[in-house]
């Protein structure tokens, strides 16, 4: 099949890139550049040994994305290109809720005009906002707490308003938690341009030497060691989830949410061990008070990946540091 993957060259799109190719499957990837790198493009190419089309454009460009469909013929859309800033959704919410919606929306009405039938969304577990049970189930009720979440719920309610509307149409939400390490080939990894908003890759740069210390927000949570415990799950996890997505919806129709997660927790401090033990660093690290938002504990339940997708994670914690500490340093050596 043809695969449209937006905002291939980012993070999670990348490796979701090299699964599908892996599989089989032509992908064609659009990005705008905005948080990603081109020569990501090259190291997709040298993991696949396949040639992968990428054209550089902006989901919200119609008339790019109206020639995409034309000339790729494509068959599935996996829809990866969005802001996904905390921080910056709630500096500035007109930024998010443009580029994450209406990207949706240029998307979709390309879908329609030519009749392509399967979407999967890349959505986030923070649109439970805070945790009334653990571990979350899909059924928990929703309450986002930035604009970031909030544009990722509407997304979600359009979606399930598209499938209404058509029967035919295959859609599936895929709620992530919190995403981490490498490519198990140490070529391609979370490079954010700028600083990093995330701890993993702000953790191994301090590792490296980039930043003189991690800044740890919060000592006083109701948990392990008084730091905020979230549900780690590798990035290669995560696009094998992506695959197994595409699986399920060549056989089912309608809309679907689904938790893409490992089901445990993992303290920020037992991160930050894990990966002293891994690289042989030891990473200084300083409290700083609780960011708005942020709760004790958050990790999913996989039972329904299990179930409908036929899907699990295999990687550990271990295994996430020693796949970041290979790409960080070679990253950083090159």
């Amino acid at each position: 099949m043809n695969i449209l993957v937006t905002g291939g060259l980012g993070y999670i799109g990348s490796h979701a890139a090299v699964k599908f190719t892996g599989a089989g499957h032509k992908v064609i990837v659009v990005d705008n550049l905005s948080n990603s790198k081109i020569e990501v493009h090259k190291k997709i190419q040298l993991i696949t040994n396949n040639k992968i089309v990428f054209i550089k454009g902006d989901v919200l460009n119609k008339s790019l994305i109206n020639n995409i469909f034309k000339n790729y013929h494509i068959d599935v859309v996996a829809h990866f290109a969005g802001f996904k800033s905390i921080s910056e959704s709630i500096e500035n919410p007109i930024k998010y809720y443009l580029n994450n919606i209406s990207g949706t929306f240029s998307i979709f009405n390309q879908m329609k005009k030519f009749g392509v039938k399967i979407f999967v969304f890349s959505s986030s577990a923070t649109v439970y906002g805070y945790p009334k049970s653990l571990p979350i189930e899909e059924t928990h009720e929703t309450s986002p707490i930035n604009p970031y979440a909030r544009s990722k719920l509407f997304i979600e309610k359009f979606l399930k308003d598209m499938a209404l509307s058509n029967n035919e149409l295959r859609i599936i939400s895929l709620r992530y938690f919190n995403p981490v390490g490498a490519h198990l080939s140490g070529l391609i990894g979370e490079n954010p341009n700028g600083m990093p908003n995330n701890l993993m890759p702000f953790l191994s740069r301090v590792a490296i030497g980039k930043y003189p210390f991690l800044k740890i927000y919060g000592c006083d949570y109701k948990t392990v060691d008084g730091t905020g415990v979230r549900d780690y799950i590798h990035v290669d996890d995560l696009a094998e989830g992506h695959l197994s997505a595409i699986n399920f919806l060549l056989k089912n129709t309608g809309f679907h949410i689904i938790n893409l997660g490992t089901g445990k927790g993992h303290s920020v401090l037992e991160l930050l061990n894990e990966y002293e033990l891994v690289s042989g660093k030891k990473i200084p690290y300083k409290f700083y008070e609780r960011r708005d938002g942020d709760v004790d504990s958050s990790f999913a339940s996989v039972k329904l990946a299990r179930k409908k997708l036929k899907w699990k994670s295999i990687y550990s914690i271990n295994d996430i540091c020693k796949s970041e500490w290979n790409w960080i340093k070679s990253e950083y050596e090159n």
